[in-house]
């Protein structure tokens, strides 16, 4: 399946990569430059159909690539371009998320497993963007992350273990139990600073990184995201809004 219309990239010779320009662009603010990758599922029956939603003038929202589920990447905006992918939302410090990330699809109903051809795509993809971008693993999020509560995206069937295992997003170490009334301000220091409703942070933050846990917050969800915050701290320095 071919559904870009446009060049077909002979740099990247790992991926089936074409474009197909996207109107839904535009600069990025002034001094952005891209310091986030956010992960998105199209929620839609096919990628055929979400690329003609992200090409549409009409829908307002676009992203930089989209990944179908035979593993095809289409470019639909430069990533030098800020495309309308994230809406309101925060990550840190970081207010305008479109200023400062590049957005990725993925061809998904919400529903499905993703496809191995599809998350092989989205690793030389990320390759690509850590390459040029010097993108850090902990700067990879979800949609759900940096919206928790309008979005969930990628959602728990995500494979984020295996972005972390290839050095492209961040994983928990084994992490001591700790005293629940952690998890909040942890929570912030990793960047999760878009709500500061408990409820909703631990729903977001299980269906990332502990997808199989029921119950209220425990001594377990504090250990994990200690152990993360620890290692990742957000970059204070990174304070562009």
């Amino acid at each position: 399946m071919r559904l870009g219309s446009g060049t077909v990239h002979s740099g990247y010779p790992e991926l089936k990569l074409t474009t197909r320009s996207s109107p839904n662009c535009g600069p990025r603010r002034a001094g952005a430059s891209p310091d986030i990758v956010v992960i998105h599922y199209t929620a839609m029956t096919s990628a055929k159909a979400a690329v003609e939603t992200l090409c549409n003038h009409e829908t307002e929202v676009s992203a930089h690539y989209l990944i179908a589920e035979d593993g095809e990447v289409v470019s639909l905006v430069p990533e030098a371009l800020r495309a309308w992918h994230a809406g309101a939302g925060r990550w840190g410090a970081v207010t305008d998320v479109n200023s400062r990330s590049i957005g990725i699809e993925l061809a998904n109903t919400g529903f499905a497993p993703f496809a191995a051809a599809q998350m092989d795509a989205l690793v030389d993809l990320l390759k690509g963007i850590k390459a040029r971008w010097g993108m850090r693993p902990e700067r990879v999020i979800g949609h759900s992350d940096m919206a928790p509560g309008r979005k969930i995206d990628p959602g728990a069937r995500f494979d984020w273990r295996r972005l972390a295992l290839e050095g492209l997003a961040v994983w928990p170490a084994q992490a001591t139990p700790v005293d629940p009334a952690r998890f909040l301000p942890m929570m912030h220091s990793f960047g999760y600073t878009a709500t500061d409703d408990p409820d909703l942070l631990l729903a977001v933050f299980r269906m990332r990184f502990r997808p199989w846990a029921k119950g209220p917050l425990d001594a377990i969800d504090a250990g994990i995201i200690t152990d993360l915050a620890t290692r990742f701290p957000v970059d204070v320095n990174a304070a562009y809004t």
